[in-house]
Formats: structure tokens, C-alpha cells, sequence
């Protein structure tokens, strides 16, 4: 659950963990003519966490604050709020604010989880209404493991494209 709280007259979302994941297997399952590897894999969230605080902003600006080191100047956190704006037709802007604890590049999902923790928080404060799936389907537009954070579960994953996974649940909690 996301508690929202208000900070002047804006709404906002503080401490809201964006887990790390764990790789608990990892079978290539064959070759596509394109070269591409068919993998499966099941994914773990883990309580490894980055933690970002958002606040939503009157008028259509995004910005975005490095409170450990510093990220891209267009990371993914900001292009999930750019896509969300552009997906919802939605005027507001945000800030968002990200205390980064997971390494980069260590194959733990820290960016992807980064940014499906914004489009959940944003959904929310821009009051969007978007449903898992439809946040899903957005997701994967910013990466293939970006559903997966979305929908916060144990998952089997296989590759059925370079840009696609399907995510599958497991079942477990």
C-alpha cells in the first residue's frame, strides 16, 4: 500500500522502497535467427532497496534530485514519468527524489524497479487510474524486467523477443 502525504499544496509519496531482484536461475533455451538468445529465468524481489520520494507538481515539469550518486541526466525514472504523461494525456509534473543503494550494471533491476516505483507512485498522485496491467503494458515499454517490478511478485519469466518478457506468476506471495 502507498500512503500519500501532503507537502504544501502538493501531494507526495516519501520512502517508497524500489526493490532489487534476484536472477534464481537462468537457462538459455535456444537461439533466434536474429542471434538473440531464448532465455528463462525466475525472477525475486529481494529487500534490497533504492528508496525515492515523489512529490506531484502543478504544470507538465519533471525533475529529478541524486541524493546518493549521481545518475544519467535521463534516466529511466524520468522517462516513465514522461511516458505515463504522454499515455494519460495527464498535465501535472512531478519531482522525484532518488536514494540509490543498488549498484548500476550488477543485473539486480535497480533502474527497471526505479521506474516501475514511479509509475505506481505517479498513478496514484496524478490520480490516473490505471490498472496493473495497462501500468504493466507501459512498463515494458522501458525495459523487458520493468513489468515484472510493477507487479511486485516472484515471477517465471521467458524471453520471446530481444524487447519482450512474459511474465508469469507464481503463484506465491
Amino acid at each position: 500500500e502507498i500512503s500519500a502525504c501532503l507537502v504544501g499544496s502538493e501531494m507526495c509519496i516519501r520512502d517508497r522502497p524500489a526493490p532489487a531482484k534476484l536472477n534464481l536461475f537462468l537457462h538459455i533455451t535456444g537461439r533466434r535467427p536474429d542471434g538473440y538468445h531464448l532465455l528463462q529465468s525466475a525472477f525475486m524481489p529481494i529487500d534490497w532497496c533504492d528508496i525515492l520520494h515523489i512529490e506531484a507538481r502543478q504544470g507538465p515539469d519533471l525533475s529529478r534530485e541524486d541524493l546518493g550518486p549521481p545518475l544519467p541526466p535521463d534516466d529511466l525514472c524520468l522517462r516513465a514519468a514522461r511516458l505515463l504523461q504522454q499515455a494519460t494525456g495527464c498535465t501535472q509534473g512531478a519531482h522525484i527524489a532518488v536514494d540509490k543503494q543498488i549498484p548500476a550494471q550488477a543485473g539486480m533491476g535497480g533502474g527497471s524497479s526505479d521506474a516501475a516505483t514511479v509509475l505506481i507512485a505517479l498513478n496514484r498522485l496524478w490520480k490516473t487510474g490505471l490498472d496493473t496491467h495497462r501500468l504493466q503494458a507501459l512498463a515494458l515499454q522501458l525495459g523487458a524486467d520493468v513489468p515484472f517490478f510493477v507487479a511486485g511478485r516472484p515471477a517465471w519469466v521467458e524471453a520471446v523477443s530481444y524487447t519482450h518478457l512474459r511474465a508469469h506468476e507464481t503463484g506465491r506471495n
